[in-house]
Formats: C-alpha cells, structure tokens, sequence
C-alpha cells in the first residue's frame, strides 16, 4: 500500500507539474495517479475522493482531447478567464457533485464523522476545478487551492501522511500554476496589441 501510495503521489506531483507549464503531458500522468488513487481510496473508505478519481479520469481523457485539438498547426483551446455562462456551468457542476456525494455518503451510511462533510465539500470543489482545467480556464488553480487547502490537514488527520504531504505540495504548486498561467494570459493579451 506504502508503495502505491508513493507511486501515485509520484505521478500525481508530475502531472500537477505538466499543468503548471500548460504541458499536455499533465493528462497521461494523471490518469495514472488517478488510477492508483481510485484503488487506494477504496481501501481507506474515502468515497468522495475515490469517486473525483473515477471524474479525474474522465476528465482528463475529455482534457486530453481538447488540448490537443489544432487547426493549421495551432492549437485551439488556449489560456483564458471564464465568461459568464462558464461560471455558470461551474457552479453547476459543484452544486450537482456535492448532492451526488452527498447521497452517495447517505446511501453507505459514511457521515459518521466530521471528515465525511469536508470530503463531500472538497470533493465538489475538485469536480469544479477538473472541468475548468480540461477548459484552460485560470479560474481552475483558484478551485485547487482551495481544495488543497482543506484537504491537507482533512487527510493528516486521518492518517494519511503521504497523500497530506502531497496535497501541501499541489497548494504551492496551484499556486505557482496560477501564477504562470496568468502570465501567459497577459503576455498574449500584449501580443494581440503589437500586432493590432
């Protein structure tokens, strides 16, 4: 288990990574994290976070799909803010994520602790942030750090040292991601200008 648990958090730090540098890669290697994850997530009984593994990998195939979408060489889905009907579909996908997780954790009798409502709460935020990525939407780092955030001492406190060390990781990493993404956002927006 130790060692799966290392293998993901190896794979899962690599694909955080590749999507810091807006790398396709950041799919390949998530799925393999997520892949991991969704086995171990079983066995620890956190079925919240198994079930953003299951998205993860949805996700990150629809991701993998749209960023390596070209016409004439280029590619055609590029860094950008979210408009508003894409706020909108964000929210609704947090508020559908968290009533799913929410009946899922009812219907297994799982809200015997306190961590079961962070994890339906962090778990809706992590379905946000999954969807806008596969969007190259900015907005996606803000909904992982927050997640991150909660979900760093959520899993220390359940014992899962590895997996909060790598969480701790991801939150620095997000925010480096944002960071860089929002550069390049601005920088695009300059190269606009000088060719206007």
């Amino acid at each position: 288990m130790f060692f799966l648990e290392l293998t993901a958090v190896f794979f899962g730090v690599v694909s955080v990574l590749y999507a810091k540098k807006n790398n396709v890669l950041v799919y390949p290697s998530g799925i393999v994290a997520s892949a991991i994850f969704v086995y171990l997530l079983i066995k620890w009984g956190l079925f919240g976070d198994f079930i953003i593994n299951i998205f993860y990998v949805s996700m990150s195939i629809y991701g993998w799909y749209l960023w390596t979408r070209k016409s004439n060489g280029k590619a055609l889905l590029n860094i950008s803010r979210t408009n508003s009907k894409e706020k909108i579909i964000a929210s609704i996908i947090f508020i559908m994520a968290f009533i799913f997780i929410w009946i899922i954790y009812i219907a297994f009798d799982k809200f015997d602790n306190w961590t079961a409502y962070l994890d339906t709460l962090t778990t809706a935020i992590f379905f946000s942030g999954m969807w806008l990525m596969a969007k190259r939407k900015i907005e996606n780092w803000i909904f992982w750090i927050v997640g991150d955030i909660i979900t760093v001492p959520l899993y220390f406190y359940k014992g899962l040292t590895m997996s909060s060390f790598l969480y701790f990781i991801y939150t620095f990493i997000a925010v480096a991601g944002y960071l860089a993404w929002r550069k390049s956002i601005e920088e695009s927006k300059g190269h606009k200008l000088e060719t206007v």
